[in-house]
């Protein structure tokens, strides 16, 4: 090469500063191994007592599994076909290892070697997070194959005829056995086709009125259906219920049959309240003005009471949320659409303690009496601490939006403007590869300022240089 002569023609004096800059550890090796020098650039080495590695071999100062590596790159170095670069590991502090890559390339004719190394935490650091968020996304696929074997399940042994209908074109989409034995269809031949294809004439008009009625006014109502002939009659009450699927309306239509004997639907019902009743979630049923009529246990200890009887007859937003606040919101929105799902906000303990909630609410007006359903749900451990806490800055628009209805506007807008400054001086610091002072020049403040702000946010780990 041309320049190989200039190269070879740099002094010992010249050729130390070059590796020390270009390198994040380097050392001097003997024909032997033996460490003789070594020079780092890395304030933080994770290591303790570097400067004891001189007078050691270097395979003695490396992980039991990263000695082979330190033959081979001795042996290597001798080579004349390039240098292969090996994932060396150092024992660290507090049980955690060091990594360095290491490339090895002789130095004379004596058989010294010089070693230089890279420091890899951060590639190790990046790993760690593809690996946590592939095991994210492994219990996010897997709990949601749960839920759809669980709903799957519960379709197909429900004991009354229920039919998922397309709320646009009025095909039926989805049908459980109770529906062929009810329609005297088999479900194959049920899926796909318009709703009451086989039906008398009379009966698919009456669904289709029910549909309707439902489709204008938001609300499951309850219509009588007759089908087979007048020796083989079978008596029918069809309700139906709309709700939305990626934009799309559909109905949620049931059948079930008047005559015969109830007696296995009122069992069904005592299971199912006893199952409320024993609902990890807490479950309250109010009035239309949300007084208490009736509550879980779950939800009784939401509240750090002791027995239902001290709910009832008092309003839910005592404990639920600001009064008169949320409340009215959840209220209004049970009125217009008569459900509400997942709305975040807070349960109110008596003795102060505090619980993050999901709330979802369904209304009955008629019923007797007309009633609202609320599903309360603790979900403080799915929140970060910081906004538990409702202290710490967030690191999203997503975070943010979710301290509304838990904090004051004035604090949000506080929230937001602080997490506004700490975004800029992180693009600052990045822009100037951690130089502060640059930073704090691009930033209009100055370097004392920005020291401050650093402290303030906990962004005060060692950075690349104070351009000093």
């Amino acid at each position: 090469m041309a320049g190989a002569g200039s190269i070879e023609a740099l002094q010992s004096k010249d050729v130390a500063p070059l590796i020390a800059a270009a390198s994040d550890i380097a050392l001097v090796l003997d024909a032997h191994g033996v460490i003789e020098d070594l020079s780092t650039s890395v304030n933080d080495l994770p290591v303790h007592d570097v400067e004891g590695w001189v007078g050691r071999a270097w395979a003695d100062v490396v992980t039991p599994e990263s000695r082979p590596k330190v033959q081979s790159l001795l042996l290597d170095a001798g080579r004349a076909d390039g240098h292969r670069w090996r994932h060396v590991n150092h024992p660290g502090e507090a049980g955690h290892d060091f990594p360095v890559m290491y490339a090895a390339v002789p130095m004379g004719h004596d058989g010294r070697v010089l070693a230089v190394g890279r420091d890899v935490r951060h590639l190790g650091e990046l790993q760690q997070k593809l690996v946590d968020a592939q095991q994210a996304l492994e219990r996010d696929y897997w709990r949601l194959r749960h839920a759809e074997t669980r709903y799957q399940l519960m379709f197909d042994t429900a004991s009354e005829a229920v039919l998922i209908v397309d709320g646009v074109g009025g095909r039926v989409l989805e049908a459980n056995a109770a529906a062929r034995q009810t329609l005297g269809v088999p479900v194959k031949r049920l899926v796909g086709q318009p709703l009451g294809a086989g039906l008398p004439d009379r009966t698919q008009r009456d669904l289709t009125a029910l549909l309707g009625r439902v489709r204008a006014s938001g609300r499951s109502e309850e219509v009588a259906l007759r089908l087979g002939t007048a020796a083989r009659r079978s008596d029918l009450l069809a309700s139906a219920s709309l709700f939305m699927e990626d934009d799309a309306p559909l109905y949620l239509l049931r059948l079930r049959q008047v005559q015969g004997d109830r007696s296995d639907l009122a069992a069904s019902h005592r299971a199912l309240v006893q199952v409320i009743d024993r609902a990890p979630d807490g479950v309250v049923v109010t009035d239309v003005d949300g007084r208490v009529l009736t509550a879980n246990a779950a939800f009784v200890a939401l509240t750090q009471l002791t027995a239902e009887d001290q709910l009832v007859g008092e309003s839910i937003d005592r404990w639920l949320g600001r009064p008169g606040v949320d409340l009215q919101v959840m209220l209004a929105t049970l009125r217009q659409q008569g459900v509400l799902r997942l709305f975040g906000t807070v349960v109110h303990g008596e003795h102060g303690v505090d619980a993050d909630v999901e709330v979802s609410a369904a209304a009955v007006p008629d019923g007797d009496p007309p009633c609202l359903g609320f599903a309360v749900r603790h979900v403080g451990r799915r929140l970060g601490p910081a906004l538990q806490a409702g202290k710490a800055t967030p690191r999203s628009v997503e975070q943010l939006t979710q301290l509304v209805g838990r904090m004051p506007l004035k604090d949000l807008v506080r929230e937001s403007t602080d997490l506004i400054e700490q975004l800029c001086i992180e693009a600052a610091l990045q822009l100037t590869q951690g130089n502060r002072a640059s930073a704090a020049e691009m930033l209009g403040l100055s370097r004392q300022s920005l020291y401050v702000k650093l402290h303030r946010y906990g962004m005060t780990e060692p950075a690349a240089t104070d351009g000093r």
